[in-house]
């Protein structure tokens, strides 16, 4: 019945007490460097409650990465719920005073925050980052399962994503695009609008393969 019983079906991951399937976050990971140091310490699966998930390179990081350019805190995943929705749902805050996390087209500043879609690409640092969000039921936790890719997950023409975004004025999005969700610890009604992302898809490769997810 335990989850690492069946490790083929993500979704068979379920709580104990409840036995509703839980939501999935498929993380696929890349680096230029192709540093095995740099992601020694991500898990091939971890469960996690409801607060907000840090990535990083701090000791207290859920996800630790070991790139000196990154902060302690560098951005984080927060579950909440949607006002009249079931399913937890996601945004991407900026936790990072050093510089900039690239969102599906948006560059988010330190805690600024938007909504998560089904398919994510998400850049920081030098490190690529494809979420896909797989919807369960259960509102107590949700699993992220990782995979480390050795082959680029986004394509941007002369694109950097670091701190060199702060003085770049044409990577700055509209003033509508630059949405805030509420600072929420855990579970809460947030963000009820989609991510604004429009005319990001000619910059990008095609999505990441079943055979590059978790």
């Amino acid at each position: 019945m335990a989850a690492e019983s069946q490790p083929e079906v993500p979704l068979a991951v379920r709580l104990p007490s409840t036995e509703k399937p839980l939501t999935v976050l498929h993380v696929s990971l890349y680096h230029p460097t192709q540093d095995p140091d740099t992601f020694a310490n991500v898990p091939p699966k971890l469960q996690h409650d409801t607060n907000p998930l840090l990535v990083g390179r701090g000791p207290d990081a859920h996800l630790q990465l070991r790139l000196p350019c990154l902060s302690r805190r560098h951005l984080s995943l927060e579950p909440y719920r949607e006002k009249g929705g079931t399913p937890l749902a996601f945004c991407l805050k900026a936790l990072s005073r050093k510089g900039c996390v690239w969102v599906n087209g948006l560059t988010l500043r330190f805690l600024e925050q938007v909504p998560l879609s089904v398919v994510n690409r998400v850049a920081f640092s030098g490190i690529q980052m494809v979420v896909r969000i797989e919807r369960g039921t259960s509102l107590e936790a949700f699993v992220c399962c990782f995979h480390l890719s050795s082959s680029p997950l986004i394509h941007r023409p002369q694109a950097e994503e670091t701190d060199e975004w702060e003085s770049k004025p044409q990577e700055q999005p509209p003033p509508s695009s630059g949405q805030r969700a509420p600072d929420h610890p855990g579970l809460l009604h947030g963000p009820s609008h989609p991510s604004p992302g429009g005319g990001t898809e000619t910059q990008l490769q095609k999505e990441p393969s079943e055979s590059m997810l978790c």
